[in-house]
């Protein structure tokens, strides 16, 4: 009789140690997919597609270099201020941002300085009240470049990385294109 019992829980034991078995290895899958690295902004993925339509849209607005500035301006027939020109640029191309650079700094998504990409828009100014806006074209080792409307020189490409005046102005940046592109 005892020889029974023992067989008994030698049968209920098996099953046991095969279903725990099979529950270790699905807890071990769920516990490292669940640690995997993530992107911290999956919506800006730098596909071909993605990245020819920001290439398309900075190669337009280098078009306009030298255009002179007006304020409140938005039209290439008689110049652009700084938010009228980002405005115009992006409209050509179906992305709808305003034409007030302290609106448009609330539209899109922030993104890191570190992670900008051509078309993203840079923010200037001083204790957080937006003053000016910028479009990034490149960001490499040697700074952020980008094209926009200055009141003395018009419409020009600079490294506000390394420019005396633009660099300790700098905000933020924003994405305003993926959202809209997709």
């Amino acid at each position: 009789m005892t020889e029974a019992i023992s067989t008994s829980r030698a049968l209920n034991t098996k099953p046991f140690y095969r279903h725990s078995a099979f529950v270790i290895v699905l807890l071990a899958f769920f516990i490292s997919t669940a640690f995997k690295p993530v992107r911290p902004n999956p919506s800006r993925a730098e596909d071909a597609e993605m990245m020819q339509f920001r290439s398309e849209i900075i190669g337009y607005a280098q078009n306009f270099l030298g255009l002179r500035y007006r304020s409140a301006g938005h039209s290439p027939k008689t110049g652009f201020d700084c938010s009228g020109f980002t405005n115009f640029i992006l409209d050509e191309f179906g992305v709808k941002v305003s034409t007030s650079s302290s609106t448009q700094s609330r539209q899109g998504i922030k993104v890191p300085l570190s992670d900008v990409l051509p078309g993203d828009l840079i923010f200037f100014g001083s204790r957080g009240r937006i003053q000016h806006v910028a479009m990034v074209i490149e960001k490499t080792a040697e700074g952020i470049f980008c094209v926009h409307s200055t009141c003395t020189r018009g419409i020009v490409v600079e490294n506000i990385s390394t420019s005396k005046y633009w660099k300790p102005r700098i905000l933020f940046a924003r994405d305003v294109i993926s959202a809209q592109a997709g």
